[in-house]
């Protein structure tokens, strides 16, 4: 089975989010699919089974899970896809639906989720303590809590207690502020040691709850948002409706093949 490295949400290397492609020849065990996720060690590694009567198989772990919703990981896999020959629209059958996928001539890939509006809610007690910040507003999405916060400063020089964000019942937790003077109309960060991920570097399916929520604030449908980790990158955002357009390019690192059956002891 062949294997890959994606740089996800930029156009060059060692940028962005990593994220691992394995591209299935049948059905494995969940087991083999989490052993190797944790073997790839990125925040997430997709598994696609491609399909020809219908839309293709698509499942996304951590090194520690399995997650309901990945966007760096989809947007590697349509990438692989398109690099391989495929062409149009694609569709990937998940644990959050249908999920759609087309590509530009200039490469870059646009990505159909669903919307998932965060709603105000009242922060745990170790939730701002945690993170060492002072809150404006905080809420609460399927996925994430967010916390916006005064700047892109702020953002920026955020150093959570991970220990105590690891108690957070949620998959993670979102810091985000207005963006700026930089292209970007907000920033964010994502930390979510919960499901082995400290801090996600890029995190197209927190921009599923970013984009309602800074798209109402600023009044605007289509938006960038830019996520202030070390190695950065850049979301594109489009609300329509109940349904969010994430888009971004992608950069091959490195394509292998498994030298292992799909099995564990």
């Amino acid at each position: 089975m062949r294997i890959y490295t994606v740089d996800s949400f930029t156009d060059r290397p060692f940028a962005g989010n990593p994220a691992g492609v394995c591209l299935l020849d049948s059905p494995v065990p969940d087991a083999w699919m989490q052993a190797l996720a944790a073997e790839m060690r990125h925040s997430e590694t997709a598994f696609v089974l491609t399909r020809d009567d219908g839309p293709h198989s698509l499942r996304w772990f951590t090194p520690e899970v399995e997650v309901q919703l990945c966007g760096h990981a989809t947007l590697a896999t349509a990438h692989i896809l398109y690099s391989l020959g495929a062409s149009g629209r694609l569709e990937f059958s998940t644990l959050s639906g249908i999920l759609t996928t087309d590509r530009s001539d200039d490469g870059l890939i646009t990505m159909d989720f669903p919307a998932s509006p965060p709603v105000e809610t009242e922060a745990p007690e170790s939730l701002l303590a945690a993170l060492g910040v002072r809150g404006l507003w905080i809420g609460r999405s399927r996925f994430d809590y967010v916390v916006e916060v005064e700047s892109a400063d702020v953002v920026r020089s955020a150093t959570p207690d991970l220990d105590l964000l690891r108690g957070i019942d949620a998959r993670g937790v979102v810091v985000t502020a207005r963006g700026d003077g930089t292209p970007a109309d907000f920033v964010s960060r994502f930390f979510g040691p919960r499901v082995g991920v400290p801090e996600d570097p890029v995190t197209g399916s927190a921009h599923c709850m970013l984009s309602p929520y800074w798209s109402a604030k600023l009044g605007r449908d289509a938006l960038v948002g830019e996520q202030l980790s070390a190695r950065g990158g850049v979301v594109r955002t489009t609300l329509r409706g109940d349904r969010v357009e994430l888009a971004g390019h992608a950069t091959t690192i490195w394509s292998g093949t498994l030298d292992i059956t799909p099995t564990v002891a």
